[in-house]
């Protein structure tokens, strides 16, 4: 009988709690939850020097953050910590790391823990993508996607989440991509490592959120593709639905979900539509929508950088 009344008032508690959080939900999607105040937080990014991350740079600059900035380019990372200067940032880190590179990440690591304080936010920014068919990928380039775009996440959260445990402070932001949601064609390595950072930060939020470590957030995001130079040559034949996004844009859009402490937050919005709809049609017609969208010919013109920038 106890047990039944006790197995009684748990799914009553359950399903109380569940109504409440669905309830908040609805209200901070028709009144946008409060930006959190990012003045004075330390903000680590990882591939600072250029594209997406010297935007975010520039838009925590503006907010009066301290900015770590990490690239493997110094030049420029350099560009981007004058930039910063510009942008009215009163201090301003740039570090040369190789985020590929565990050793490194943790020497530099230890040299921003010494010289600037504990990182709060910690952006994990940095990318490479080798835009190549799976057979005719060459392994030192999948192994250097992995390198980059994974195992960095892993090296950085050891340095920097012990602090923000210990402080009961932080926020870990993992910049996925929607090739992290669904295969993609002409992009198995790249897929592979941003589906597994993606599961990485997923599940440090699980353990932050059965250790009770309510002061740690984590923000996972997984845009379309961005025009910043890395997806040069790749196409959308729905713009309307799935547009190739501007930088600025996506930048402003992904900070303010970093400051209303969003898990989720994918670019554009028919990305969340598109991950409903894979979760219950059938393979069949989940092709269809992808052979009518066009998405399997999307790296078709790719043209590899020649260069970094």
């Amino acid at each position: 009988m106890s047990f039944n009344l006790q197995s009684s008032k748990k799914l009553f508690i359950f399903l109380g709690k569940s109504l409440f959080t669905l309830l908040e939900a609805v209200i901070f999607a028709l009144l946008p939850k409060q930006q959190k105040n990012v003045a004075g937080e330390i903000v680590l990014i990882t591939g600072a020097g250029s594209g997406l991350g010297r935007l975010l740079a520039l838009q925590f600059a503006r907010r009066g953050s301290v900015l770590v900035l990490w690239d493997v380019n110094k030049e420029g990372n350099e560009e981007t910590c004058k930039m910063a200067q510009e942008a009215g940032v009163t201090r301003v880190h740039a570090y040369t790391c190789d985020c590929s590179q565990k050793e490194e990440v943790y020497r530099v690591a230890d040299q921003v823990k010494k010289e600037v304080g504990d990182v709060s936010i910690l952006i994990n920014n940095a990318g490479i993508v080798t835009g190549k068919n799976f057979l005719d990928c060459p392994d030192e380039l999948m192994e250097k996607s992995f390198d980059v775009n994974f195992k960095a996440h892993l090296w950085t959260y050891k340095a920097f989440l012990p602090a923000m445990i210990a402080n009961d402070h932080g926020h870990l932001v993992c910049i996925s991509s929607s090739a992290g949601l669904v295969g993609v064609n002409g992009l198995a390595d790249y897929c592979a490592s941003k589906f597994a950072a993606f599961g990485l930060a997923e599940s440090v939020f699980v353990e932050t959120f059965v250790q009770n470590q309510k002061g740690i957030k984590t923000t996972i995001v997984c845009p379309f593709f961005i025009k910043t130079g890395m997806f040069e040559g790749c196409t959308t034949v729905c713009p309307s639905l799935l547009p190739i996004l501007e930088p600025e844009y996506a930048a402003e859009k992904i900070v303010e979900a970093i400051l209303q402490e969003k898990m989720y937050f994918y670019m554009p919005k028919f990305l969340y539509f598109m991950m409903f709809l894979k979760s219950f049609l059938p393979l069949k017609t989940v092709l269809l929508i992808g052979d009518y969208l066009d998405i399997f010919h999307a790296m078709d013109g790719f043209l590899e950088r020649k260069k970094k920038l």
